[in-house]
């Protein structure tokens, strides 16, 4: 993969990684009054923030490929508007698949060390109850009937954030190719 070398993109790179050293910065920095954080407690935050921007990265560079990708598919083969929409729709639904477990590998990887949080539930959490919850969370859905306590709570927060975010794209990016194809 060819990642472009543009000034646009270099302000980007330096943008993400002054958002991450700021986040950890903050973790730090600021403490309870009453509360002494340990060294261990301080590194434990600090590999659930790398993790959450690894992941986040993952997933949008995933989504940006993924739509970039289709959209050369998409005007290459010849199919009927109908074919071309449903090809993209079921196209985006796997992305969006792939982009949950990728966040719901990242919690079962937190809640099976120790000290990173965990998933509270009136059960024993499992990878795909942690497939599950992703899905919850990347959908903004929200249910309550599991629940992150510790330092994994982060990477919840930043989840429904960045599923917001990818949904709303890929309807944007939906909407445009709808509109392309139909007046076709």
């Amino acid at each position: 993969m060819h990642l472009p070398c543009t000034p646009i993109f270099r302000t980007a790179a330096r943008s993400i990684w002054t958002y991450c050293l700021l986040i950890l910065a903050s973790i730090c920095l600021i403490q309870p009054a009453h509360a002494q954080q340990s060294l261990e407690t301080l590194q434990s935050r600090s590999i659930v923030v790398l993790l959450t921007v690894g992941i986040v990265i993952a997933c949008v560079v995933l989504h940006y490929e993924s739509l970039s990708w289709l959209t050369t598919l998409l005007k290459r083969i010849q199919l009927k508007p109908r074919r071309h929409i449903l090809l993209l729709i079921f196209a985006i639904l796997l992305l969006h698949v792939l982009e949950v477990w990728i966040f719901g590998i990242g919690y079962y990887l937190l809640i099976s060390n120790e000290g990173h949080g965990s998933l509270v539930a009136n059960h024993l959490i499992g990878f795909l109850d942690c497939i599950y919850y992703s899905a919850v969370c990347f959908t903004t859905l929200g249910l309550g009937d599991v629940i992150p306590t510790g330092a994994i709570r982060f990477v919840t927060g930043t989840e429904a954030l960045t599923g917001f975010v990818l949904l709303t794209w890929s309807a944007s990016f939906t909407f445009v190719e709808m509109e392309r194809f139909w007046r076709s």
